[in-house]
C-alpha cells in the first residue's frame, strides 16, 4: 500500500500511521476549538480589571498552578493512565458547566470574572500539556519530527473555528452560552482520547513503530516527582528555561493587547469580538505554516533550528516596537508573537519530550508546562507593573523583551543540541537491541 498522496506531500504520513494521525489531528482540533471559545470569554472578563490589576490575576493563576500540579501528579501515580487521561477532561467539562451557571446568574460579578480567569488560565495549560504528553507517549522521535507539525495544525484549525463561533454566537448566546458550546466540544475530546489510547495498544500489538510505554498503570513516584525531575535533569532544566523565557515574551505582548482593547472598546461584547479577531488572524497564519512549511523545515534543518527561529523573530519584533510604538505595530507584534509561538516553538518543543522516559513525559512536562509557565507569567506581570510605575511602559517593556529574547535564543540552541544527542543515543540503543535479538 502506498502513501496517501495528499498526506505524503504534506507530512510524509506512512500507511500504518494514518489512523493515529487522523485521530490526533481531530482531537487537537476539538480541544483547541473548545478552548478558543473559552479564551475570549476569559480575556473579555479580564478587561473589567484593567492592566493595572492584571498582575494580581497572574499571581492567583501561579498559585493555582502551584497547587494543581502536585495534585495532578498524585492522581497520575495512583490511577492507570488509560482511566486518568479521559478522567481529567471529564473533570474540566464539569468545571465549564459550573462556570456557565455562575456567569448566567451573575454576569457582572468581578468575583466570578476573577475566578473564571484564574481557573481557565490554570486549566488551559493542563489541557494542552495532557494532550501533548499523550502524543509524546504515542509517537517516537523520528515520527514526531515528521508528524507533530501536522497534528499541531489540527489544533490551529480548531483555534480558527473557536473564534468564528465566538464572533457569530456571542450576541445570541451571551458569554455564558458560549461555555455550553465549549462543553459539547469536550465530549468530543474525551471520545477521541479513548480512541487514541486504543490505537496505541493496537499499534504495539501489531509491531508498528510506536513508543513502547504502557497506559495500563499509573506513573511511579510521589506527587513532587515532577519538580524533582526538573531540578535533577539538565535537559529538563533547559526545557524549563526555554518555557520560562518564552512566557516572559508572551506576557509583555498580552499586557500590550489588554491595555489597547480596554481603551478602544467599552462594551464587553465588543472586546470579545476584538480578541476573537486577533486570534482568528493568528491562527490562519499558523495553520498555513504548520501544514505547508514547518514539518519540512524540521526534517531538513533539525529541531534546533525550529527552537531558535522564535527568539530570532521576537528580537526583530521588539526592535521595531521600540522604534515605532504605535497601536498598529503593537497589534502586529501580538500577531507575530502568537504565530511564531504556535507555528514554530510549540511543535518544536513538544518533539523534545519524545526522547525522555514515560514518567517525565507526564510529570516533569506538566511542571514545565504549568508551574514554570505561570512563574514566567507572574514575574513578567510584576515587572510590567514596575515599568508602568517608573513611567517606561511600552518602550521599556520592548527593551526588556529584546534582552529576554536574546537569552531565550541561547537556551534554544542548548536545548536543541541536547535533544539531538539524546535522540542519537536512543537510536543507537534501539539498533543494538535489534542486533542482539537477531544474533540470539
Amino acid at each position: 500500500m502506498g502513501r496517501s498522496p495528499v498526506l505524503g506531500r504534506i507530512a510524509q504520513v506512512r500507511p500504518g500511521e494514518r489512523k493515529a494521525v487522523a485521530l490526533a489531528f481531530a482531537c487537537n482540533f476539538a480541544l483547541l476549538g473548545s478552548y478558543y471559545i473559552l479564551r475570549p470569554v476569559r480575556d473579555t472578563l479580564a478587561t473589567s480589571f484593567g492592566p493595572e490589576q492584571l498582575q494580581l490575576l497572574f499571581t492567583g493563576t501561579f498559585i493555582g498552578s502551584l497547587i494543581a500540579s502536585p495534585l495532578y501528579t498524585a492522581l497520575a501515580s495512583r490511577i492507570a493512565l488509560r482511566r486518568f487521561l479521559p478522567g481529567v477532561f471529564w473533570f474540566w467539562l464539569l468545571n465549564v458547566l459550573l462556570f456557565q451557571g455562575l456567569l448566567a446568574l451573575a454576569p457582572q460579578s468581578r468575583l466570578v470574572a476573577g475566578a473564571y480567569f484564574i481557573w481557565l488560565s490554570v486549566v488551559n495549560l493542563f489541557m494542552i500539556s495532557v494532550f501533548w504528553s499523550l502524543m509524546a507517549d504515542l509517537f517516537t522521535a523520528p515520527q514526531a519530527t515528521r508528524l507533530f507539525a501536522l497534528i499541531a495544525a489540527g489544533g490551529t484549525l480548531g483555534a480558527i473555528a473557536g473564534p468564528l463561533v465566538t464572533r457569530f454566537a456571542v450576541s445570541a448566546a451571551g458569554l455564558d452560552g458560549l461555555l455550553l458550546i465549549a462543553a459539547a466540544g469536550f465530549l468530543v475530546v474525551i471520545a477521541l482520547v479513548h480512541l487514541l489510547m486504543r490505537e496505541k495498544v493496537s499499534l504495539r500489538a501489531g509491531g508498528a513503530e510506536v513508543q513502547s510505554s504502557s497506559l495500563e498503570r499509573g506513573l511511579p513516584g510521589n506527587p513532587l516527582e515532577g519538580f524533582g525531575e526538573v531540578m535533577r535533569s539538565a535537559y529538563s532544566r533547559n526545557q524549563a528555561a526555554f518555557m520560562f523565557l518564552m512566557t516572559w515574551v508572551n506576557t509583555v505582548a498580552y499586557f500590550f493587547q489588554t491595555e489597547l482593547i480596554a481603551r478602544a472598546f467599552t462594551a464587553l461584547q465588543g472586546r470579545a469580538v476584538a480578541v476573537a479577531d486577533i486570534a482568528l488572524a493568528v491562527n490562519i497564519c499558523t495553520a498555513l505554516i504548520l501544514i505547508f512549511g514547518l514539518g519540512r523545515v524540521l526534517q531538513r534543518f533539525g529541531v534546533t533550528t525550529g527552537l531558535l527561529l522564535n527568539p530570532l523573530i521576537m528580537m526583530a519584533a521588539f526592535v521595531v516596537i521600540a522604534l515605532s510604538p504605535t497601536v498598529l505595530m503593537i497589534q502586529a507584534l501580538q500577531v507575530v508573537r502568537s504565530v511564531s509561538q504556535y507555528a514554530i516553538a510549540r511543535p518544536s518543543r513538544e518533539i523534545c519530550f519524545t526522547v525522555v522516559e514515560q514518567s517525565s513525559r507526564y510529570k516533569a512536562k506538566n511542571v514545565i508546562d504549568t508551574v514554570v509557565y505561570r512563574l514566567g507569567d507572574v514575574t513578567s506581570a510584576w515587572m510590567q507593573a514596575g515599568l508602568r510605575w517608573a513611567g517606561l511602559q511600552i518602550t521599556g517593556s520592548a527593551g526588556v523583551g529584546f534582552g529576554v529574547s536574546v537569552l531565550w535564543g541561547v537556551i534554544a540552541v542548548l536545548l536543541g543540541r541536547r535533544y539531538e544527542a539524546l535522540r542519537a543515543q536512543r537510536a543507537g540503543a534501539l539498533t543494538d537491541a535489534r542486533g542482539t535479538g537477531a544474533s540470539s
